[in-house]
């Protein structure tokens, strides 16, 4: 039965993706028209992006501007990865290996510009210190909200960024790793075998990604109210929304694959295919994110400023100081 089955299989259905220069040559006029499309899609994404980064570089003040460079290149360098992906179907593994790593950086940054805009750690903590900040959020303790909120502290800020660096720094050793392992025939990203390597290493990286976004969305949660000037929400939204689609549906769609869900299509098997699929989808959405990216961040912001404490002997100052003032001014126009 199993040998009757296995001789109406096209054997590229099992067998590893195909050369680039393979796939290349299979291609219709419609194929070679949407290559071309998406490949030019991927080169303005990446044009808009540096001259995004020319007017930051030019118009934000440091550090601030180097923050906000790293998280507009997230769509950009995605985008470009999903590009060789799709010309080069055997480097997939390493090109989401690229833009992973380099999305674990922007999830850090992230954190980092929430507390840059308020002039950096010393005026953050200055600003809400003591300040009870609401923990139970996503993606760890949104279905807890009987969670007790903590006071903002030096401690506690140091931990939250501590929470969101490590998954920049392990993401990047294990992807390493997994290289290393795959170079001597252990590891194989389509082999989700109980047995098999590439479970154990997706499932502790999928629980480091769950602890890193968890800072990212406390401080979101508690001072989005104060940033609507800089329209951190829309901002906000657009990393979330490449998080979705780069970690969420790609992993959606290799699990369709692996289950034949995705038929296969030679010289593409089920696997390949889903993969050369993602990248397509991704190149669109990246570039309609990048457009999007550069509408919210090409206009020069200024800092937001500490709110004044309604303090009798700070009012009583300054009305003083405001009388001096126009007193001076008076005496000035006599003169």
């Amino acid at each position: 039965m199993d040998e009757a089955l296995n001789s109406t299989v096209h054997p590229a259905c099992i067998q590893e993706p195909p050369l680039a220069l393979d796939a290349i040559k299979q291609l219709d006029l419609f194929g070679v028209c949407q290559y071309c499309v998406l490949t030019f899609m991927s080169c303005v994404s990446l044009l808009l992006y540096l001259e995004l980064c020319l007017y930051i570089y030019k118009k934000m003040p440091y550090p601030k501007k180097t923050k906000v460079i790293w998280i507009n290149g997230a769509a950009p360098v995605i985008s470009i990865m999903a590009c060789f992906g799709m010309w080069i179907p055997r480097a997939i593994m390493f090109t989401d290996m690229t833009s992973s790593c380099y999305f674990a950086v922007v999830v850090y940054k992230v954190l980092l510009l929430l507390i840059e805009e308020f002039g950096g750690c010393n005026a953050f903590l200055k600003r809400f210190a003591g300040e009870p900040f609401m923990i139970s959020t996503g993606p760890c303790c949104c279905c807890c909200p009987c969670i007790p909120r903590v006071p903002m502290s030096r401690r506690m800020l140091f931990m939250l960024r501590a929470a969101s660096l490590q998954y920049a720094i392990l993401k990047t050793t294990f992807s390493v790793f997994s290289i290393i392992l795959w170079t001597n025939g252990i590891y194989d990203p389509f082999n989700l075998n109980i047995a098999g390597v590439a479970i154990w290493i997706g499932l502790f990286v999928g629980v480091l990604t769950i602890i890193s976004l968890w800072p990212v969305a406390i401080i979101f949660m508690n001072t989005n109210k104060h940033l609507r000037s800089v329209k951190i929400i829309p901002k906000y939204a657009m990393y979330q929304l490449v998080l979705v689609l780069s970690q969420l549906q790609t992993s959606i769609i290799n699990i369709l694959a692996l289950n034949g869900v995705i038929a296969c299509s030679p010289p593409f098997s089920s696997q390949a295919r889903g993969s050369k699929l993602s990248q397509q989808l991704m190149i669109m959405e990246m570039f309609i994110i990048t457009l999007v990216n550069r509408l919210l961040y090409h206009r020069p912001y200024d800092a937001v400023l500490p709110e004044e404490r309604d303090n009798p002997q700070n009012n009583h100052n300054h009305n003083h100081n405001s009388g001096v003032v126009v007193q001076a001014a008076v005496v000035e126009h006599d003169v």
